[in-house]
């Protein structure tokens, strides 16, 4: 399997329709320029902290996925002018669980993109053969938690930290 294997234009329940293609080592400047337009609360909750702006090595991890256990997607307008959206699987070497992170630019929200950027994630993480995919949230970010569990998730106390919360599902089960 190819990074371009993953390529697709996915239309979501609302008939927006976006292409969606694997990140590479050309996008950073992209990707920086993606993150200007995330709220400050989407960036605490897609990187779990307070951090005001996306650092070089964050856009680094995005642009070098080694599409075995980690693999980032960009997804843009129709015409392909503007990313919109990002979304991230990275999982354990023995291939068995993977975790997905997802941001969509705040202009863009509310039209199904993160419903139908999860549900491609998912479609390679059952292509990969994971067992679970899984989603570690802030306990404030309810429009994500109420979106994986309408997808199948089950939410659990995040072992440790009692401001997160643990959304798993399974989807290669034994």
């Amino acid at each position: 399997m190819t990074p371009t294997d993953f390529d697709a234009v996915l239309t979501t329940q609302a008939g927006f329709r976006f292409p969606v293609r694997p990140a590479g080592a050309d996008d950073g400047a992209t990707i920086k320029e993606f993150f200007n337009h995330v709220s400050k609360t989407d960036l605490r909750f897609r990187f779990l902290s307070g951090t005001p702006e996306v650092s070089p090595p964050q856009i680094s991890m995005l642009t070098h996925p080694n599409h075995t256990t980690t693999e980032s997607f960009l997804v843009f307008t129709e015409d392909g002018a503007t990313m919109v959206a990002t979304g991230m699987l990275a999982c354990d070497d023995a291939l068995d669980h993977g975790e997905v992170a997802i941001t969509i630019r705040e202009d863009h929200k509310h039209k199904g993109i993160g419903w139908a950027l999860l549900a491609h994630i998912a479609r390679l993480a059952e292509t990969k053969g994971l067992r679970v995919l899984e989603s570690v949230e802030s306990r404030e970010n309810h429009d994500a938690i109420e979106l994986e569990r309408d997808m199948g998730f089950v939410a659990r106390p995040y072992p440790g930290d009692s401001t997160l919360v643990l959304l798993s599902r399974a989807i290669n089960p034994l």
